[in-house]
């Protein structure tokens, strides 16, 4: 035999042992929804596992920041044009001042996209630079609309972020 002959009898052997051999991987069973459990402070999660919250304190929408560690809370005023961004705790009831640098959070907005720049606005009794409370304002707050984003922010060198969406409510027209 031919080395020509060799190569070609073991690339068919080779491509027929791919062939049979190879299959397609079981499809994993699917996962049921995570269950609300103590640890979870107090959430339900929704069928992706992530969190649902519901309204918060102020009557704005809650978003997780650091795994549960805190919770921010957006609130619109659509006649000032002006955001506020409230501070919780775990519990996403109890306002918790922090430290943010430079005294400041970042609201994104992304329909229609746009940034505002939330200076703090310390409640009374908050003091070291620490405030449960930020707002800024800007021209497009002023559209009556549910509005979703980002809030984002460094506590202590440390960068959070969370999620939020608006849900429809009496005071704004449904999209």
């Amino acid at each position: 035999m031919t080395t020509r002959t060799t190569v070609t009898i073991a690339a068919i052997i080779a491509t027929l042992t791919l062939v049979t051999g190879c299959s397609k991987a079981p499809t994993p069973p699917p996962v049921a929804p995570k269950q609300a459990t103590a640890s979870d402070h107090g959430h339900s999660h929704d069928a992706a596992g992530g969190h649902a919250h519901g309204e918060g304190p102020n009557g704005g929408t809650l978003a997780d920041w650091g795994g549960g560690k805190y919770h921010v809370e957006f609130t619109v005023d659509h006649d000032a044009k002006e955001a506020v961004v409230y501070v919780l705790g775990s519990d996403e009831k109890t306002p918790t001042g922090v430290q943010a640098t430079d005294g400041k959070l970042l609201l994104t907005i992304r329909e229609p996209a746009f940034q505002v720049e939330l200076t703090a606005r310390p409640s009374a009794g908050e003091a070291d630079g620490k405030s449960s409370r930020y707002g800024g304002t800007h021209e497009s707050l002023g559209i009556v609309r549910e509005f979703a984003g980002t809030i984002s922010g460094e506590i202590g060198g440390t960068p959070f972020a969370g999620e939020f969406e608006e849900q429809p409510h009496g005071d704004h027209d449904p999209k």
